[in-house]
């Protein structure tokens, strides 16, 4: 999503704008609605982004100075709800919930699940479902779905083999996020491509860089850890067809197709693999479409909301307040990719969702990077990294709150056994400090 930055029609005269800090104060007050209707309600899903960017517009269309009118004020908001790369994004968020949907209801996670228990040796059964987990998120794109599918197993056979329960379930939580930071299909990844104006391969390319060193160290630790552990898990016979679909949306996506394109012939094939082995007719396929798009709608409209208040921001000089004060003291690009690391980290924090973190700072994170240079494709790998990073070590983040409930273990005792978000961290500092790689930095 990004602010455009050829002259605006609707800019507010320099005479008119107002105090930085009052401009900013819109999303002051998203946050202090989400923060403290999610601590009255004990409950960080209680309170509904969306109702707090509701609230959070209103304010801002009634703060705003320089039009008397409000179908003038709203014209100035529904401009930043209509731009190109917000819509863009929604209509990847409706097709890649008609993709998860229609994979999900041929029964391709279940599939997936079987086959990578299937030849997983039982010496090496950390590694094992630490690498399952990588990607069957890679596959589905979602974190949270990766730990519905694999939890239950993988507590079940903890339980059976004497193999602490926490333990596994933070492997699994662990390889969730990086298929959550990597997958084409991923919510964090079409925010952070489509805010920063760069294509989704590219990204992938810088990411990978970053991803596959933590990964591949932590593999390594699971393998020692593991090589101790004499457990043989129990596979269903696998569905080799149902794999088709995951495996071509990866395919064509490292191809360089279009997203659009390659989600379109996903939900196409699911179709077809759907009819030949009895899953669903037409009219199944047609309502797996239907309730897809529908999970992907609380995110739609938020990605409009939010849109739409941060162009009313940076009408009233909001953003250009925020990147001055941020930018006053950044004596080059790694002072302002650590800036950009800390904003989205910060957002995620308070309102613990990586989508959204990337959704709101992805304006300023763009501005920042043009002023100073930096390469859009790494600061969406920085957008999306850090959002990911902090998210997998939330305790109150729905990633985190699933696996404790699914687990029936609590959430610190899970994050104290995580790995691979802090490998992850680490190698995402790295890539600052040392500016690696060097092609994107």
């Amino acid at each position: 999503m990004g602010i455009k930055t050829e002259p605006q029609q609707h800019r507010a005269p320099s005479s008119r704008r107002m105090n930085g800090y009052l401009a900013l104060s819109p999303l002051f007050v998203f946050l202090a609605v989400y923060l403290a209707g999610s601590l009255v309600a004990h409950d960080f899903y209680k309170v509904p982004v969306a109702a707090a960017f509701i609230v959070a517009s209103g304010y801002a269309l009634l703060i705003t100075r320089g039009v008397s009118k409000t179908d003038d004020k709203i014209s100035i908001f529904s401009e930043g709800a209509g731009n190109k790369n917000v819509l863009m994004m929604i209509w990847i968020f409706v097709l890649a919930g008609a993709f998860a949907s229609t994979a999900r209801d041929i029964g391709a996670i279940d599939a997936t699940v079987n086959a990578t228990l299937h030849i997983l040796p039982g010496n090496l059964i950390y590694a094992g479902f630490f690498l399952a987990a990588c990607f069957i998120s890679m596959a589905i794109g979602t974190s949270v779905g990766t730990i519905v599918a694999l939890v239950p197993i993988a507590t079940g056979i903890a339980a059976e083999t004497g193999i602490g329960q926490s333990f596994m379930t933070a492997i699994i939580v662990g390889g969730a996020f990086f298929g959550d930071n990597l997958s084409f299909i991923s919510d964090t990844t079409v925010a952070a491509t489509k805010s920063q104006g760069c294509s989704m391969k590219d990204k992938f390319r810088v990411n990978l860089w970053i991803a596959a060193p933590a990964a591949i160290l932590v593999t390594v630790v699971y393998v020692i850890l593991g090589l101790s552990v004499e457990a043989t898990p129990a596979a269903a016979p696998v569905e080799w067809v149902k794999l088709i679909p995951y495996m071509l949306v990866i395919g064509l996506a490292l191809s360089g197709m279009n997203v659009v394109t390659v989600l379109v012939v996903g939900t196409v094939v699911n179709g077809i693999i759907g009819w030949s082995t009895g899953a669903y007719g037409f009219v199944g396929w047609m309502a797996s479409i239907g309730g897809g798009i529908g999970s992907m709608g609380e995110l739609i409209i938020v990605s409009l909301l939010a849109g739409g208040l941060l162009e009313i921001i940076r009408y009233n000089g909001g953003l250009q307040f925020i990147i001055d004060g941020l930018t006053r003291r950044i004596a080059g690009p790694r002072a302002a990719a650590f800036s950009i690391a800390g904003l989205v980290s910060l957002v995620n924090f308070c309102t613990a969702n990586n989508t959204i973190a990337i959704i709101t700072v992805g304006p300023l994170a763009r501005h920042i990077s043009e002023r100073f240079n930096l390469d859009r494709r790494k600061t969406a790998s920085i957008l999306d990294t850090f959002s990911c990073l902090v998210q997998g070590i939330l305790p109150y983040g729905a990633q985190m709150l699933m696996a404790a409930g699914l687990s029936g273990m609590s959430a610190l005792s899970i994050i104290a056994n995580l790995y691979y978000p802090f490998a992850l961290g680490l190698m995402a500092f790295a890539s600052i400090i040392f500016r690696f790689p060097r092609k994107y930095s």
